[in-house]
C-alpha cells in the first residue's frame, strides 16, 4: 500500500515513524516533509495547503491512504475534495472541521450538548466586546474565533491587558477576518491534560492520555508556545477518571456528532482542564496534537494503517488499540528567540551520537547540500519509552549530544509529577 502524509512537523514524523512499522505499508509520501521525514519517506515538494496539486498527486500515484496532519487543510475541506475523486482519505470533512476553525462553534455544540465548558460568550465588535468584560472575573480568557495559527488565545490578568487583546484583534486586526468574532470566557484554574481519540463514524475510541507544556520556560513561565514537551500518561486519568470522562465527555460528544448530523471520522484531541477532579472542556482539535503525538504514537503497539483504514470503513474496535504500558516523556528543542523572532539555518550536528533507546522526531529542519539545518521555531524532538524516571533522565543526557547554535529546551519537562 502507498500512502502519502501531508504535514512537514515532528506529529507528521511521528505518523510516518508509526506507518514504517506497518507490513501492509510499502511507501510513504510526506508533501512537504523535512529533513527527517525524508529517512522514513519520500518528501514531495507540495504546499499542504495546496489542495488541488496534493489531490493531482494522489491520483497520478495512485496513493492508497493520504493522512492530513495540520488542521488548515482539513479546515480549507480537503476531505471533500478527495472524496469527490474517490480519493481514500483519513480526517475529518469541512463541516466536522469548524469544530476547531471556529472556536465560538466550538463552544456552542459543548453547550447544546451539556458537555462541561468554561461559561462564555461571543462577541462581534471592541466596543461590545469591552463593555461584556464586566461580566467576567479576571483573570479570564481571550479568544479570536479562527486558527490564528494557533495564537489566538490570551488569558488576561485585569482590564488594561484585556482591552489591548481586544484593541489588537478588532482595531489592529493582527488575525486578519480569523479575528471577526471574539469569545470572551471565564479562566478555569486547575491541570491541563489531553486525550486524542480516533474517530470512526462518529464512534469515539480513546488513545492514551497526554500532557504537554506550553510555556517557553521552566516552571511554566514566559509565553505560550505550541508545545515544548509532553508526557503520557497523564497520572489523573485513573480507571474511575476515564469512566467520569466517558460518562460526562465522550458520550455526549457522540450523541452530539449525530445530533448536528456529523459523519466523523479521523482524530478528535479533546483539551481538558481538571478541576477539582472534574473534567471540563477547554477545546477540540480535529486531527494529532503536537507534541502530545510524540509521545502517544511511540507507545502504540497496534498497526496504525490498520486502525485507520478500519476506520474509515466501520470496522474499528477498541480492542484493537493496544498500548505500551511503559509511559513516555518528550523535551522539544527550540531555536533561540522562539515562540517570538527567530533565526533559521543553523547546522544540527550529534544526532548519529544519540542512543538507539532514544527517539528523535523532526519539527522544523531541512537538509541542504548534505547538513542538516535549523527551519523552524520548533526544531527537534528528543523522546523515549521506559520507566518515566529513566526515561527523563536518557532524554536530558541524550539532549546533550544535540547540538545548533542558540538551541533551548526545558529542563523540568515530565518531573512535575514523577521527580
Amino acid at each position: 500500500m502507498k500512502v502519502l502524509v501531508v504535514g512537514s512537523g515532528g506529529r507528521e514524523h511521528a505518523i510516518i515513524k508509526k506507518l514504517s512499522e506497518s507490513e501492509m505499508v510499502d511507501k510513504i509520501y510526506c508533501a512537504p516533509g523535512n529533513g527527517g521525514t525524508l529517512e522514513l519517506a519520500e518528501n514531495v515538494d507540495i504546499d499542504s495547503l495546496d489542495i488541488d496539486r496534493l489531490k493531482e498527486f494522489s491520483i497520478d500515484n495512485n496513493i492508497d491512504l493520504t493522512i492530513v496532519g495540520p488542521e488548515d487543510p482539513l479546515a480549507k475541506g480537503i476531505v471533500d475534495e478527495f472524496k469527490k475523486e474517490k480519493l481514500v482519505i483519513f480526517g475529518p470533512d469541512f463541516k466536522c472541521a469548524q469544530l476547531e476553525a471556529s472556536k465560538n462553534y466550538c463552544k456552542k455544540f459543548l453547550i447544546d450538548n451539556d458537555i462541561p465548558t468554561a461559561r462564555y460568550k461571543t462577541y462581534f465588535n471592541y466596543e461590545e466586546a469591552v463593555a461584556g468584560l464586566k461580566d467576567f472575573l479576571f483573570p479570564l480568557v481571550i479568544k479570536a474565533d479562527g486558527l490564528c495559527l494557533g495564537k489566538g488565545v490570551t488569558i488576561c490578568n485585569d482590564k488594561e491587558e484585556a482591552v489591548e487583546t481586544l484593541k489588537s484583534i478588532f482595531i489592529d486586526k493582527i488575525f486578519g477576518s480569523q479575528g471577526e468574532k471574539v469569545i470572551i470566557e471565564e479562566y478555569l484554574d486547575g491541570i491541563e491534560a489531553s486525550l486524542m481519540c480516533f474517530v470512526s463514524h462518529n464512534k469515539i475510541y480513546p488513545m492514551e492520555s497526554a500532557k504537554d507544556y506550553k510555556k517557553i520556560y521552566d516552571n511554566d513561565f514566559g509565553p505560550n508556545t505550541g508545545g515544548v514537551g509532553a508526557y503520557s500518561p497523564s497520572p489523573l486519568f485513573t480507571d474511575e477518571f476515564k469512566k467520569k470522562i466517558y460518562d460526562n465527555i465522550i458520550k455526549k460528544i457522540e450523541k452530539g456528532f449525530e445530533e448536528y448530523d456529523f459523519d466523523y471520522t479521523g482524530i478528535l484531541f479533546i483539551g481538558l482542564m481538571i478541576c477539582n477532579s472534574i473534567p471540563y472542556v477547554l477545546e477540540f482539535n480535529v486531527r494529532f496534537g503536537d507534541p502530545e503525538t510524540e509521545v502517544v504514537l511511540p507507545r502504540l503497539k497496534s498497526d496504525l494503517f490498520k486502525i485507520m483504514i478500519d476506520a474509515i470503513d466501520g470496522k474499528l474496535e477498541a480492542k484493537s488499540l493496544v498500548w505500551n504500558e511503559r509511559p513516555s516523556v518528550a523535551v522539544v528543542l527550540t531555536s533561540g528567540g522562539y515562540p517570538k523572532e527567530y533565526e533559521k539555518g543553523y547546522e544540527i550536528t550529534g544526532l548519529e551520537k544519540i542512543d538507539k533507546d532514544v527517539y528523535v522526531f523532526h519539527n522544523g529542519t531541512k537538509r541542504v547540500n548534505g547538513k542538516l539545518l535549523t527551519n523552524g521555531g520548533r526544531v527537534l524532538t528528543v523522546g523515549c519509552v521506559d520507566d518515566m524516571n529513566k526515561a527523563i533522565e536518557k532524554v536530558y543526557e541524550e539532549i546533550k549530544k544535540i547540538n545548533f547554535n542558540k538551541m533551548q529546551y526545558r529542563k523540568d519537562i515530565g518531573r512535575t509529577f514523577f521527580l
